[in-house]
């Protein structure tokens, strides 16, 4: 008898076949069959009229410090999502000597702007090894499954102490030590190692992340530190990505290696200008498994009374009188005439950036409403919507931050929606050595809420999108699954064929919709962060189990932590 059967959905199986109406049986956390199945089990679930697919495994998270007490690790688990990753862009909190863990929050506070009051009252800090770290996320229980990677950050910071974040030249020795614990943390169960070396990346303090100005000699050295260790991955963050320099090392680590690596640019013009499409392209043309990642649509931050930025932060009236008021006080004081007059008379002190053309910024800031529209047209942009009323822009602004109580957020990409259209995303996301990924499931927490992408990929691009060409369902799932799974080394999931763990989608695709982004205050110490709810998931199991039914978690803990395997191929 079998545990569980889904009785008569409709699979898409994660492997790029055609869907299919089957039944799926499991037993012992693992699919065991897929067809016509007249056995009986002790559990059945109709998913007549639905939608079949692997959970999603998401490569790209912050949920370093999260893991180590929070147990569903939302939102990505409302979306879905069965495995993540976490340990990218260089930061993490392990390797740690004891004096360094405040730095180490102070980091990720910086870089992935996650509230350092609520990391600290977090984490329980139970290693200072990286393997220890391993050992201690493995005996959390936890809704979904974890797997991590060694970050160069902490690894600067373990061995070079205060001159980590410096461009102080590291040693031989220092750089044979970093190495070896590069080594010592993918031994034990880690992915890979990650590092970043992008000026956008600093501490709260304002100092650069250990490893920006690192060498080409340190990286390739660190990354040799893998070698010989089957499916351990390199992601680079990078705004060096298409210098003939940085090529030169990262081809002659894969070379070397015969390792993965995966690329994050962080400036728009990577993506605008078509280079992360032609490094994709070059990587497979010359046979190198040479990967970069792209997220379901470009970047943007979240402007809003709740969240860390709007166009008015820069105005000295909020500065000076408005910044720190709670929520209830602060819409008091903007519902008044006079603290409006005074606002929008006033010019924004910030003159770098977008910021210091307010007009023109207009233009590219959307509200999202009730359904969110990602791929939005100049017409409904703030400027738009004042032009059409015969209003001043900012005047605009100030009225719908104002509305609905203060919540309504407002999206405005940072790059890649040149001609209001998504097509170059497209291109971009369909090339064969692109990863989907960038969701940054846990981070900043203040300006971003793009751990339901997976969410979006399957409605925006499988079903509603209007401007364009939408993609196949086949794609999207293989895209979320056995592709980010197989790319990170993880052979045992991604698909449903037998002898694979049993994550499972079961989804009303027809349903299927994000919410508008919220504030909620559930950090420890009530930290803030952003997040976006779902409809559609009918049931998300993990390793067998039911964890979510319609959105709501059973109480299930099946998820583990995922350690790196040997096997030279996938089975």
């Amino acid at each position: 008898m079998y545990d569980l059967i889904i009785r008569g959905g409709t699979v898409i199986d994660g492997t790029g076949d055609k869907r299919f109406v089957a039944d799926v049986a499991v037993k012992d956390g693992k699919v065991a069959k897929v067809g016509q199945i007249s056995e009986p089990a002790v559990k059945e679930i109709d998913a007549t009229g639905k939608l079949v697919t692997p959970g999603w495994v998401d490569i790209h998270t912050h949920y370093d410090g999260q893991a180590t007490w929070d147990p569903l690790l939302a939102p990505s688990s409302w979306h879905g999502v069965t495995t993540v990753v976490m340990g990218n862009c260089g930061v993490g909190f392990a390797p740690v000597k004891p004096k360094d863990r405040d730095f180490l929050i102070e980091l990720m506070e910086g870089v992935e702007d996650i509230p350092g009051a609520a990391l600290s009252e977090g984490i329980n800090w139970q290693w200072e090894s990286f393997p220890e770290y391993l050992d201690a996320l493995e005996t959390f229980p936890r809704a979904i499954d974890v797997a991590t990677q060694v970050p160069h950050g902490a690894v600067r910071a373990y061995v070079m102490g205060e001159r980590c974040n410096t461009d102080y030249a590291p040693t031989q020795e220092e750089v044979d030590a970093m190495a070896a614990l590069v080594r010592e943390g993918v031994e034990a169960g880690a992915l890979g190692f990650s590092s970043s070396k992008t000026l956008l990346h600093k501490d709260i303090k304002g100092e650069y992340m250990p490893g920006t100005f690192s060498g080409n000699e340190e990286m390739l050295a660190l990354g040799l530190g893998m070698k010989g260790l089957n499916n351990s991955v390199f992601e680079l963050v990078s705004d060096h990505l298409g210098e003939d320099e940085e090529w030169a090392w990262v081809t002659e680590f894969q070379k070397q290696t015969g390792l993965t690596v995966t690329l994050i640019a962080t400036t728009a013009p990577a993506y605008e200008n078509g280079k992360m499409y032609n490094l994709a392209e070059q990587a497979r043309k010359e046979g190198r498994e040479i990967r970069p990642q792209a997220a379901g649509r470009p970047t943007g931050v979240l402007h809003g009374l709740q969240s860390s930025f709007h166009a008015f932060v820069g105005h000295p009236t909020w500065r000076e009188e408005l910044a720190d008021l709670d929520h209830e006080a602060l819409l008091a004081r903007l519902k008044d005439p006079i603290v409006k007059a005074k606002l929008l008379s006033e010019e924004s002190v910030i003159k770098s950036g977008p910021m210091q053309d307010l007009a023109s910024l207009m233009g590219k800031v959307f509200p999202l409403g009730e359904n969110p529209n990602y791929e939005p047209g100049p017409e409904d942009s703030i400027a738009g919507i004042a032009q059409a009323k015969g209003m001043d822009p900012m005047e605009v602004m100030y009225d719908l931050l104002v509305a609905n109580d203060g919540k309504e957020l407002f999206y405005q990409p940072l790059g890649g929606y040149q001609g209001y259209t998504l097509d170059w995303q497209k291109m971009l996301l369909e090339h064969p050595n692109v990863l989907f990924g960038l969701s940054d499931g846990g981070a900043h927490c203040g300006v971003i809420a793009d751990a339901g992408m997976p969410t979006f990929i399957m409605t925006h691009w499988g079903r509603d999108r209007t401007k364009g060409e939408k993609m196949e369902l086949e794609f999207i799932v293989k895209s979320l699954t056995s592709e980010t799974a197989k790319a990170f080394g993880m052979y045992d999931r991604g698909q449903l064929s037998e002898g694979m763990i049993a994550d499972i989608n079961i989804i009303d695709f027809d349903t299927m919709r994000l919410h508008r982004p919220e504030a909620i205050f559930d950090l420890p110490t009530g930290g803030r962060r952003l997040v976006q709810r779902a409809e559609g998931y009918d049931t998300t199991i993990k390793a067998g189990e039911v964890i979510f039914s319609h959105g709501e978690h059973t109480g299930a803990l099946p998820g583990k932590l995922v350690r790196r395997s040997n096997q030279a191929i996938a089975s």
